[in-house]
């Protein structure tokens, strides 16, 4: 289920794009574009709140057959039937998040040097975002990060890595030749006015960027 090529078009969602459409309505819309991997990060939510839109979000992925991230809930990402977890340096440690999920879901872990990235591997992470690769206005606290370092991060963990922050269409290719498997997007997708096509572009621009078909 959960391989490199999930991570090449990493859809992260935002409610503050909606304008009063369910999210279910936008995510959909990635999904027939060509995502390849999606993550519900809901800040705002009550725990029901968010494990009921969890429940419908999981629902649709399902249908595409793409894996389903929960963001910084291991208890939400169980009790909807997620493929896994994406936790910060802020939240919870890998290591407890595996421990909490055994082996039932995937881990994600946000890395920001290669000493992390490493320590998130020997705690069991089986991927790592890593960012911020350029400024982004959608996580304000994200600190950037060079291409340097995304490039020495991919080079010393086995596991996939996707890049994220700040990326869309204009700077895409700046990352040909770092390693990364793909990138994670936020706002270049569902800000969009047509997400469907607009993620066909990015899943055939980051493709050639990361060097497949």
């Amino acid at each position: 289920m959960f391989d490199r090529g999930n991570m090449l078009l990493y859809a992260v969602t935002d409610r503050s794009w909606l304008n009063g459409r369910e999210l279910s309505h936008d995510v959909e819309r990635a999904l027939k574009g060509g995502v390849t991997c999606v993550q519900l990060r809901e800040k705002n939510l009550d725990a029901g709140s968010f494990l009921k839109e969890a429940v419908i979000i999981n629902k649709l992925c399902k249908k595409y057959g793409v894996p389903f991230i929960v963001n910084d809930n291991v208890e939400i990402a169980i009790k909807c039937g997620a493929d896994g977890v994406h936790v910060g340096q802020n939240d919870m440690a890998a290591a407890k998040a595996r421990e909490l999920a055994g082996d039932k879901l995937i881990i994600g872990v946000s890395a920001h040097s290669v000493e992390e990235a490493l320590e998130a591997e020997r705690n069991g992470a089986d991927y790592l975002g890593v960012g911020a690769a350029f400024q982004t206005s959608t996580k304000l606290d994200a600190g950037h990060i060079t291409h340097d370092t995304i490039r020495d991060i991919c080079k010393a963990v086995k596991i996939p890595v996707v890049a994220i922050g700040g990326i869309k269409k204009s700077n895409i290719s700046e990352l040909k030749g770092t390693g990364v498997d793909g990138v994670a997007l936020v706002s270049a997708i569902f800000a969009s006015d047509d997400i469907e096509n607009e993620c066909r572009e990015l899943r055939e621009m980051t493709a050639e960027m990361v060097g497949v078909k």
